[in-house]
């Protein structure tokens, strides 16, 4: 038989797509003896321009897929795509009666007869895990006999829908074959087409979830059961991936991860004995799973960055969602990760049903408290309502189209917007298309909570600690302060135009600090002018082009040497002791005032990471002096009046000596340029 599978089409400019895992793992498991399949992505059609949007994407999805002559056409249905694949699928089966139609996936799982009851085109649903089962329901459906006979299918029989018993999971993952990607394009395909610097794999750990959360349905597709695969396995697929395919960097699929120390302790020293440790990657974990001496051990296997899912800064949200997060061991562990050289994404989400505005805004003071640490990323979204979570059976019914949230978009193929035939499908079903709808909160309007989660991350990831302070000097919270700025950007904005990018809170963040502190009758922090310029100094450096080198200079013609600023750094006067400042709130001491006491910080960027220097006036008088014309010699007789009185001509020139060693091992002057 002819099978073709496809992963439906999919664009979002800020997300990369990696080939589907899936449909491979499908295609993976088909007798290639007896069957010929064929896998398109069209997330990356769309991504190469081999897939043309508008109007008529889905006809043209379509005759892509009857260009295969198939039998059987596989989807892989995801709640954001599940229009595209009913839509593919009637055109499909108006052209060609005879192709068996199968859907599966988490999505599908979960409304499977609500799938065949409302759209006759689709014949059959796999639920749960498809690679035992698939196979077997190819084989029935070629042989025309045994469908009662297979476990986990829900399927088309004349005018009645049947429910085949569910399948038991895979007892072990291991015996599962290694994917075959030869199936598709590269990985270097993938890779140029979303622009990244390396090609990505993802790397299925393990599959399940023994938690509870409302909004979750990874737990209920596995039964609350979780199983991994053995280290061994692991090793060998990334070796045989990084060997075969090239690729470069992973994704380690698995919620539980570092659930099991004694698991990520063997994986980690594998990838250490190995020498597979250069391949980078990234993870998702619990707060209470690891510490200090498990991350540094993550860190030397290559652990480039992870995820904490923090969710909620209120303890009645985190009760409501069945989670628990010790706030006392977050912003530890936050730190410890980040000292570690991994970058950790923190993921928040505000506007559950119960949610009040004292809620939402416990949330966003949490994220604050954390973006000031440094070096973190934040992901803020709205709930997204997912058929089998508990969020949609108790909600269902006061569901509402009110906004977008970040996994309702994908498929605006019409110039920027959804099709009207998608919108037309969404509204006629909340039950399935639910995570196009939102739950009405309690506390925000839904448009106010669609614009904190597009925008306020920014200001966690720019000016984290200006906002907060703000917040504290105004006494207001976190969500109205912002909600202002956004009005008074908008007002700000050509025709009164919201448009809230990093430029714009760059260039405009000040101002509107400065509209605060004239506009009312609060007293603010006498160092908050500080705080506003180190976190616009941070930005600033971001910009600059980061030159580290190997300074040396020849000892033997020192007094020649004619030392040269480097471009890659900025030197800023403060009136108050900065440093201590920001040591005092990344501890979440946040004082009223500080003594005037000026200091000079230098600056600068070094491996995307924002590094800040104290120096002294000696070594800022230094520096203004290298402006590679100027003799080291001349240099020391300039700045010995004002620094060398204690010392003889002879020794203070030896002082400005290491001052060139010391300045240079810091990046600050560039080497001679025989040497650059």
């Amino acid at each position: 038989m002819n099978i073709s599978l496809a992963f439906p089409p999919f664009y979002l400019e800020s997300l990369y797509n990696l080939p589907p895992l899936g449909l491979i793992n499908l295609a993976t498991s088909v007798n290639e003896t007896r069957h010929k399949v064929h896998v398109t992505d069209f997330v990356l059609q769309l991504r190469v321009g081999e897939l043309r949007m508008g109007k008529e994407i889905y006809d043209r999805c379509a005759s892509m897929i009857l260009n295969d002559d198939p039998d059987v056409v596989g989807f892989s249905a995801q709640s954001t795509t599940y229009p595209a694949v009913i839509q593919i699928a009637r055109r499909i089966k108006s052209r060609n009666k005879r192709i068996h139609i199968v859907v599966g996936g988490h999505t599908a799982s979960f409304i499977d007869v609500q799938t065949l009851e409302r759209y006759p085109w689709i014949d059959s649903v796999i639920r749960g895990e498809g690679e035992v089962t698939f196979p077997e329901w190819i084989s029935a459906i070629e042989e025309q006999k045994g469908r009662k006979d297979v476990a986990g299918v829900t399927f088309r029989d004349g005018s009645e829908i049947l429910r085949t018993e569910d399948r038991p999971l895979i007892a072990d993952l291991n015996e599962l074959p290694l994917p075959r990607y030869d199936r598709l394009p590269s990985f270097s395909v993938y890779r140029d087409a979303c622009e990244l610097p390396r090609s990505i794999a993802i790397l299925e750990v393990g599959r399940g979830c023994p938690h509870r959360c409302v909004y979750c349905s990874e737990s209920v597709m596995w039964r609350r059961q979780t199983r991994r695969f053995s280290v061994e396995r692991l090793i060998q697929e990334m070796g045989y991936l990084h060997r075969e395919f090239g690729a470069e960097c992973f994704l380690l699929a698995y919620d539980q991860f570092t659930a099991s120390r004694a698991f990520v302790t063997d994986f980690c020293r594998a990838m250490i004995r190995e020498k597979l440790n250069n391949l980078p990657w990234y993870c998702i974990s619990r707060l209470d799973s690891v510490d200090a001496e498990l991350l540094e051990l993550m860190r030397e296997a290559g652990c480039e960055s992870m995820c904490y899912g923090i969710d909620s800064g209120s303890k009645r949200t985190l009760a409501f969602i069945r989670k628990n997060i010790d706030e006392g061991i977050l912003y530890q562990r936050v730190l410890e990760t980040t000292d570690r050289g991994i970058v950790p994404t923190l993921s928040y989400v505000i506007g559950f049903p119960e949610e009040r505005e004292e809620d939402v805004d416990d949330t966003l003071n949490l994220a604050l408290r954390t973006g000031i640490l440094g070096n973190v990323n934040t992901l803020l979204q709205m709930p997204t309502v997912l058929p089998g979570t508990d969020l949609h059976r108790t909600y269902l019914d006061r569901l509402v189209r009110e906004v977008d949230t970040y996994f309702a978009l994908g498929l605006e193929f019409d110039d920027g917007r959804r099709l009207e035939s998608d919108d037309d499908l969404i509204n006629s079903d909340r039950e399935i298309y639910s995570a196009f709808y939102n739950v009405p909160n309690m506390g925000r309007s839904l448009s106010e909570l669609a614009l904190i989660t597009e925008y306020f991350p920014l200001m966690v990831n720019l000016y984290p600690k200006t906002f907060f302070l703000l917040t504290l000097d105004i006494g207001k919270s976190p969500s109205d302060v912002f909600l202002e700025w956004l009005a008074w950007l908008g007002a700000k904005s050509p025709q009164g135009k919201l448009t809230c990018s990093a430029r714009d809170c760059y260039e405009r963040f000040s101002s509107f600090v400065g509209h605060l502190r004239i506009s009312g009758p609060h007293a603010f922090r006498n160092h908050l002018s500080d705080v506003l310029r180190y976190e616009t100094c941070g930005l600033e450096v971001g910009k600059l082009k980061s030159v580290e080198t190997n300074f040396h200079i020849d000892q033997h013609r020192i007094r020649e040497f004619k030392p040269l600023r480097s471009k890659a750094f900025l030197l800023e006067t403060f009136d108050y002791p900065v440093p201590e400042i920001v040591r005092d709130m990344r501890s979440s001491k946040f004082f009223e005032q500080y003594p005037l006491e000026r200091t000079l910080l230098v600056f600068q960027q070094k491996d995307e990471r924002l590094e800040v220097t104290e120096i002294n006036d000696f070594g800022r008088d230094f520096l203004n002096l290298c402006s590679g014309e100027e003799s080291l010699t001349h240099i020391a007789e300039q700045l010995y009046p004002r620094y060398g009185n204690a010392m003889s001509p002879k020794e203070f020139f030896g002082e400005c000596v290491d001052a060139v060693q010391a300045l240079g091992s810091m990046s600050l002057l560039r080497p001679e340029p025989s040497e650059y």
